[in-house]
């Protein structure tokens, strides 16, 4: 529903940002809206299948969409990237180079697995592991961790208080994401979590692709797939 947020924990430095997030009820995929504290222009992450919910809630806001961020490219991450690309043509499409085809193939993105063949626009902006990025003053850092998706990219918010990391379906409040997709791998998307989101700081905010947000301190505590009662 549009307007459910999650607000950082209040700072008045320029450390903080703040997110929106709105919930698609199809597949239940947070898209979220992201700015600066008191910033008028934002990035856009994952827009599902609620872009009218979006786009009424950035319009409410008063805000500037500058990119529209997609950690993946299966169709519940993109359903509502042509409404908003279309409202907003400058707003760069931005995702991971290895599932940038996914955007504009059915077949890829797994929508005509379903029966609603859906494609969106292509990529801007394709990016890769280790890039650093600026989007609407807001510096990220690119890590690329396949396994629930072959070109899955996460976007690290590390310069905010605390971290944020836009993790879409690499892992999520006790799980972690479905591996039993064509291009998926269940080794690999264990050992890049580990590798990537586990070795930050125990207080960075995890904001996954559905379901609540989390932290890596509380992942790495409880969660039964690659938390600490695991053998690393």
């Amino acid at each position: 529903m549009p307007g459910q947020s999650d607000l950082c924990p209040s700072h008045t430095d320029d450390r903080q940002i703040v997110w929106d997030r709105v919930v698609s009820s199809l597949f239940e995929e947070n898209s979220y809206i992201v700015r600066r504290a008191d910033a008028a222009e934002c990035f856009i992450v994952d827009p599902g299948f609620e872009p009218d919910s979006i786009i009424a809630y950035v319009h409410k806001k008063r805000l500037t969409p500058r990119a529209i961020l997609i950690t993946h490219g299966h169709v519940d991450h993109m359903a509502g990237l042509s409404r908003v690309k279309e409202r907003w043509p400058e707003a760069n499409i931005i995702t991971g180079l290895e599932d940038a085809e996914k955007l504009v193939s059915a077949q890829a993105n797994l929508s005509a697995f379903f029966g609603v063949p859906l494609v969106g626009p292509p990529a801007d902006v394709v990016v890769v592991d280790g890039e650093l990025l600026e989007v609407a003053g807001i510096n990220l850092l690119v890590r690329q961790i396949p396994g629930h998706s072959r070109g899955h990219v996460v976007f690290i918010c590390e310069n905010t208080f605390p971290p944020v990391v836009f993790v879409g379906d690499v892992i999520f409040a006790g799980s972690i994401g479905r591996t039993d997709f064509p291009d998926g791998d269940y080794k690999q998307l264990i050992e890049g979590i580990r590798r990537v989101l586990f070795v930050l700081p125990e207080e960075t905010i995890l904001l996954p692709g559905h379901g609540p947000p989390t932290s890596v301190g509380r992942e790495k505590l409880t969660n039964p797939y690659v938390g600490t009662g695991l053998s690393w």
